[in-house]
């Protein structure tokens, strides 16, 4: 089997909530893709609860691409404990974890109600009443709390 980088990570040894370069690639015409590991909270320590996890993924696939151009891709972890960022181009972590705490402001703030989750419909989503947007907004705050760093092993709060 091929080995996947992120099963090489020693999760005993991050601190979460961070922002980690796991590689770029470049594809055969030049175009180069980016992969973020987005971690929210401590591997086996705890976990994002589905609901939560799946409006904060809505929410901030269009509130990243406010803030920045090139993303292609938000995806949740299925340990429930971050998402994947996948970029078009080459990004720094810190940039990164600026527009991801930026995202996070947002969306943990009193103003930003249902109408700004995109997606939320039975014909937009395919588990639409799998959503809270309640548990979404008290994992942001959290997240911001405890501050994001652009080290996953040491803490470099941005």
């Amino acid at each position: 089997m091929a080995e996947v980088e992120s099963f090489q990570l020693d999760h005993t040894k991050v601190l979460a909530p961070y922002v980690r370069l796991i590689g770029s690639e470049t594809g055969p015409k030049g175009d180069i893709i980016t992969n973020f590991d987005v971690r929210f909270v401590q591997p086996n320590a705890n976990a994002i609860g589905m609901a939560a996890l799946h409006t904060i993924e809505h929410s901030m696939a269009s509130l990243i691409r406010d803030r920045i151009d090139g993303m292609i891709d938000f995806s949740p972890f299925g340990c429930q404990t971050g998402f994947h960022m996948i970029m078009w181009g080459e990004h720094s972590t810190e940039e990164i974890a600026v527009v991801i705490k930026s995202s996070l402001e947002e969306l943990a703030s009193p103003e930003f109600g249902w109408r700004n989750v995109p997606g939320v419909a039975e014909k937009e989503c395919g588990n639409y009443k799998n959503h809270s947007l309640f548990g979404a907004q008290e994992w942001a705050k959290k997240i911001l709390a405890e501050g994001i760093s652009t080290n996953p092993f040491e803490r470099k709060v941005i």
